[in-house]
């Protein structure tokens, strides 16, 4: 019989960085600093938008969005993943495991429905100037946001639930510092070939449809700026789209170098050092790029600091 001495799993076992033994102690300070900058800086966006009304546009809107995405599953992720240096290993109950990885894939498509939407809002700002205020009125931008969350919640759940119906029936042990889908799926005794075509179905639909629209904009945006004779207005009409455009390809950069290696290269062990670079980059880098080289925030900071 197929299940006869086999102990199927209740909780799992998270292994961390235990096995990168000399890396324990910088690993942590890294981390742990990285952690506190991206709470720091996500913060004192969506404050500073919040208290001064220069700031409340549509940009600004959905960057405070992305700012508490980037707070959220951060959070999510860190707190577990530091208190692994201190346990050589973590317990997670089955469905607290299996709710990490909705609420981490949910946070991984926000971040695409967002930058795609911001997109949409640099392209009727530089391409339909005149349109600009009441194409992009707070309704539609409230409209815009809640559907970005509203199909990201939607998005994972073909393939946590086919997840969720596996068969864990040998190792427990998770080698990496959260529930991540493809380290869970290694563990399962049964056919996961359901789980990753959903993966790679809804993945590969969504991921593709939301670049293209993303790719059209700046197409339609590029375009526009090149019909301009005015130097000055070209310079002007770039500027205003710079940190967005720096912040899809640092997003996309992240996800191809992580999911887009080759197979003999994506061992267990590795995997979570690549997973790094989508947990810690985009959250840190997004303020630095949106606001520390934004002319617009940076004015209206000094603004606020000189009524002060």
């Amino acid at each position: 019989m197929k299940g006869e001495n086999q102990t199927f799993a209740s909780e799992f076992t998270l292994v961390g960085f235990y096995d990168f033994p000399p890396l324990i102690v910088p690993l942590f300070l890294a981390l742990l600093m990285i952690y506190f900058l991206v709470l720091v800086e996500n913060l004192l966006i969506m404050v500073i938008v919040h208290s001064n009304t220069q700031l409340h546009t549509p940009m600004y809107f959905f960057l405070t969005n992305l700012a508490f995405l980037d707070i959220s599953y951060t959070t999510m992720i860190f707190p577990n993943m530091l208190a692994h240096f201190f346990l050589e290993v973590t317990h997670i109950s089955l469905s607290g495991c299996f709710l990490q990885m909705f609420l981490f894939s949910t946070m991984v498509s926000t971040e695409f429905f967002l930058l795609t939407a911001m997109a949409y809002d640099r392209y009727v700002a530089i391409c339909k100037p005149l349109r600009y205020v009441t194409t992009m009125n707070d309704v539609v931008c409230m409209k815009l946001a809640g559907v970005c969350w509203l199909l990201s919640f939607i998005n994972p759940i073909p393939h946590i639930t086919l997840t969720s119906r596996l068969s864990f029936c040998g190792s427990h042990t998770i080698n990496h510092f959260f529930c991540d889908v493809a380290a869970v799926m290694k563990l399962s005794c049964s056919s996961t070939s359901a789980v990753e075509l959903a993966i790679y179905v809804m993945g590969t639909l969504v991921a593709l449809t939301l670049f293209a629209l993303t790719i059209t904009s700046y197409i339609n945006i590029i375009s526009t700026i090149l019909k301009n004779r005015s130097t000055e207005g070209r310079h002007k009409a770039f500027s205003t789209c710079a940190s967005h455009l720096t912040v899809l390809i640092l997003f996309y950069g992240v996800i191809c170098s992580t999911h887009m290696r080759p197979a003999s290269t994506a061992s267990i062990k590795y995997n979570k050092v690549y997973s790094l670079l989508y947990v810690t980059i985009p959250p840190l880098c997004n303020p630095i790029i949106y606001c520390l080289k934004n002319r617009e925030f940076k004015n209206t900071l000094r603004m606020t600091k000189n009524k002060k």
